[in-house]
């Protein structure tokens, strides 16, 4: 077995916990929110910003935490945060202040023993094993990028959003 088959393998471990209710839960509070708020730090940031452009994507209103332009979330919005650790306080306290608006937060983390998890309304595990061969957050990152992804043709679905749809939305500027 080659690096990347390894790889792939861990990552479809990693997300063997998660149910069927957490994915009907994350696309029924997405559709549903009046704005969708995404933030994590590091490469977990970037797995969330990656998500945030297909939610835009498939006609959805999304900011990433943290850039100039956000505007200020409500109680209609959603907010979902990723964190291996669970324990970025940057994290933690971007859930602490959504909740306490009365906002929805669902996490995507790697234990259900961690301070973001228990700050969060809902929180979806990506078990990544610590032991592997690939460094530092890799597993988890890769499986939460496939997590995302195969949220896709579900929300397409919820949204009757077509490729064409996305296609037409997707970001070309020269």
């Amino acid at each position: 077995m080659d690096e990347a088959e390894r790889i792939a393998s861990q990552c479809i471990a990693a997300l063997s916990g998660i149910t069927d209710a957490d994915r009907e839960e994350l696309a029924s509070r997405i559709v549903g929110a009046r704005t969708v708020f995404v933030f994590g730090v590091g490469r977990s940031g970037l797995i969330a910003q990656s998500f945030a452009v297909r939610l835009v994507q498939l006609g959805l209103k999304v900011y990433f935490i943290g850039d100039m332009t956000t505007p200020l979330i409500s109680s209609e919005d959603l907010v979902i945060l990723v964190s291996n650790s669970g324990d970025t306080m940057s994290v933690v306290k971007t859930a602490e202040i959504a909740r306490r608006i009365g906002t929805r937060v669902i996490s995507v983390t790697s234990s259900k023993d961690n301070d973001l998890a228990q700050t969060s309304d809902t929180t979806i595990i990506v078990k990544s094993d610590h032991a592997s061969d690939a460094p530092l957050g890799t597993i988890f990152e890769d499986a939460t990028m496939l997590f995302f992804d195969s949220m896709t043709p579900a929300l397409m679905k919820l949204l009757g959003a077509t490729e064409e749809d996305m296609r037409n939305r997707h970001a070309i500027w020269v």
